[in-house]
C-alpha cells in the first residue's frame, strides 16, 4: 500500500499492521452503479440525522479510498482528535490533481496545508484559510474534508430542505446507505447530493457524491490532538485549478 503522508504512517501504523478488536477491516472497491434508490422516507432523515449526530461526537483516525473517473485511487486519511482538532489528507486535491493539500483546523483556525506524498515531496507550509467557525473559501475548497464536519451539521438540521431515503449499500459499504437529495432549486445546496453511508456508531463507511466514491479501507481510534504539520505561512492559498507552468504555489 503506497502511503500518501505522515499522518497515514503516525496515525495508522497500528491498523495497517494488524486489526484489533475496534478496527474496521478492509473493504472491497467500490462499485460504479448507482445504487437503488426509493421514495423520501421520514424515518430514514430521522435515521441519517441520528448517524450524522453520533459522527459529530466520533474521534477517529481513518483511511478511505477516492475514486472519480479520473486515474487510479487515492488514499485520504481523516482524523478527529479527542480535543476536537480535526484533519483531512488529499492527494491530488489541488491545483487541478497536481498538488496535494490538507485541510486542517486547531484552536488557531482552519489551515489549508501543501502534502507531501510519495509522487511529489515538499516539505509542509501552511497558510490559514478561515476562522475554525467558518468555511473554507470556494476557490480554496477540495470539497473531501466536507464529509467529515461541515455536512454533518446539515445532515442533523431537519430544518434544511432534503429528501433522505434508504437504499442499497454501496459495494464495500458498512453499515446503512441513504440517498440525500434536495427539494430546492437552489444553486447553493447545503449538501451535495448523493449517497452516504454510516456504521451504528457513527463512523462514515462511504458516499458517492459529485467529486467521487469514498470507502473505507482502515480505522483506529483518534490521537488526542492535531498540530499543523508545517510552519504557518504568509501568502496565497494553493487553487483547485491548474496553474500556469513555472508558477509556484504559496501554501
Amino acid at each position: 500500500m503506497r502511503i500518501p503522508s505522515a499522518l497515514t504512517v503516525v496515525l495508522l501504523a497500528v491498523g495497517l499492521t494488524g486489526c484489533g478488536d475496534g478496527d474496521t477491516p478492509d473493504a472491497a472497491p467500490a462499485s460504479s452503479a448507482p445504487a437503488p434508490v426509493t421514495g423520501p422516507e421520514p424515518g430514514a432523515r430521522d435515521e441519517l440525522a441520528g448517524l450524522a449526530a453520533l459522527a459529530m461526537d466520533r474521534r477517529y483516525a481513518a483511511l478511505y479510498s477516492l475514486t472519480d473517473g479520473s486515474g487510479p485511487a487515492r488514499e485520504v486519511v481523516a482524523a478527529v482528535a479527542a480535543d476536537g482538532t480535526w484533519r483531512v489528507d488529499i492527494p491530488g486535491g489541488a491545483l487541478g490533481g497536481t498538488a496535494g493539500v490538507t485541510v486542517i483546523r486547531v484552536a488557531a483556525g482552519v489551515y489549508q496545508c501543501t502534502l507531501s506524498t510519495p509522487a511529489q515531496p515538499v516539505s509542509s507550509t501552511c497558510v490559514r484559510v478561515a476562522e475554525k467557525g467558518d468555511r473554507v473559501p470556494r476557490k480554496y475548497d477540495p470539497r473531501v474534508q466536507r464529509l467529515f464536519r461541515q455536512w454533518l451539521k446539515v445532515l442533523t438540521d431537519q430544518k434544511q430542505p432534503l429528501a433522505v431515503s434508504a437504499v442499497q449499500p454501496l459495494e464495500g459499504a458498512q453499515g446503512t446507505c441513504y440517498s440525500v437529495d434536495s427539494v430546492t432549486a437552489s444553486l447553493d445546496a447545503p449538501i451535495d447530493v448523493g449517497i452516504y453511508c454510516y456504521a451504528p456508531d457513527g463512523l462514515l463507511t462511504a458516499a458517492r457524491v459529485d467529486f467521487g466514491t469514498l470507502t473505507l479501507v482502515r480505522q483506529v481510534e483518534g490521537p488526542a490532538t492535531l498540530q499543523l504539520p508545517g510552519p504557518e505561512v504568509a501568502g496565497q492559498p494553493m487553487g483547485m485549478t491548474a496553474q500556469p507552468t513555472g508558477v509556484v504555489p504559496s501554501a
